[in-house]
């Protein structure tokens, strides 16, 4: 199977790395041409995964065009380009892979509905779970969610993909697997502002179950399985990117924990914080279906430049209730 990755950043470069493993050939395609030079000239990318020796099987491109012979497309664009990217990309009936995490500013749809809508002929996985870029390129081990409604398509790309150092773990619960990632990243940047703010241990943890119990709210109510939130692709995912300042939206939330302001921290950034983009649609889409999601709305209030202080009082002060998710 013929792979090519759409997303020449960190994460989509890891990807073609463990894609290209046992010298099978892989295109990869950026739109920045120096990262182009830097993986095909030096076997690197300098600018988003640096010192990272990568695979010479993995070739990039800056045409679109050349996915066309490709026999799955790895789509690693950020969530808010996926649609511009896949419309401009000659898709067919290829099947896409979705490993962007986050929701469409504006449609309120996953990733998956947008791929859907560009693609409608092109068959659907998300590849999705607790992976930092640096460690799946270097081989470290790595087990995520591979889901695809289609079992023998889900089944051909386990076996293309998987290793010993990175598990593929099969479902059919697509939007489930696409709803942790999306959540997940606005969970991150709240446990970011707990460590910044220097709320202690026992704050964060309390945030990552009752954030948990948020993503578990809006993904039931999307229609995901249980077993996939508290699974890879959610509880798993959440819990890495909750607790690590190597998540870009743990980070974000560090700064803002500290009082810097939002538009400051993502100012000079490099690589994108879906979480950031995520938040204010997340918000939108929890209150048109009457959820109640607390710590987002509290991400959210951050983002817009609410003090810090105030914010963590107003999560304090909510009335005591019953622990159910």
């Amino acid at each position: 199977m013929r792979i090519g990755v759409i997303g020449g950043g960190a994460w989509g470069t890891a990807l073609a790395q463990v894609a290209a493993r046992g010298d099978r050939e892989v295109l990869l395609w950026a739109r920045e041409p120096e990262v182009v030079d830097s993986v095909n000239i030096d076997h690197q990318n300098a600018l988003f995964l640096p010192q990272v020796p990568l695979s010479p099987a993995i070739r990039a491109t800056r045409n679109l065009d050349e996915l066309r012979d490709m026999e799955a497309l790895l789509v690693v664009a950020p969530a808010q380009h996926v649609r511009a990217v896949l419309s401009e990309t000659p898709v067919g009936s290829t099947p896409l892979v979705l490993c962007a995490k986050g929701i469409e500013a504006g449609t309120k749809l996953l990733v998956g509905e947008v791929a859907h809508q560009v693609a409608p002929d092109a068959p659907m996985a998300v590849l999705s779970g607790p992976t930092f870029a640096h460690e799946v390129a270097a081989g470290k081990p790595t087990a995520v969610t591979l889901a695809c409604e289609d079992e023998g398509l889900r089944t051909r790309l386990a076996d293309r993909l998987a290793s010993p150092a990175f598990r593929t773990y099969g479902s059919a619960d697509v939007v489930g697997a696409e709803i942790g990632g999306a959540v997940k990243n606005v969970l991150a940047i709240a446990c970011g502002v707990v460590e910044g703010a220097g709320l202690g241990l026992n704050a964060r943890a309390a945030l990552i179950a009752r954030g948990f119990a948020e993503m578990t709210r809006f993904g039931m109510a999307r229609g995901a399985q249980a077993e996939t939130l508290t699974g890879l692709s959610g509880l798993g995912d959440l819990v890495l990117t909750c607790s690590s300042t190597n998540s870009r939206n743990f980070s974000l939330g560090l700064g803002l924990g500290q009082g810097r302001s939002a538009a400051e921290l993502m100012a000079d950034r490099k690589t994108v914080a879906e979480g950031a983009f995520t938040a204010p649609v997340l918000r939108e889409a929890a209150r048109d279906a009457g959820i109640d999601m607390p710590v987002t709305e509290a991400v959210n209030a951050l983002l817009e430049g609410a003090p810090v202080a105030e914010v963590i009082e107003a999560l304090l002060s909510r009335p005591l209730r019953e622990e159910k998710a």
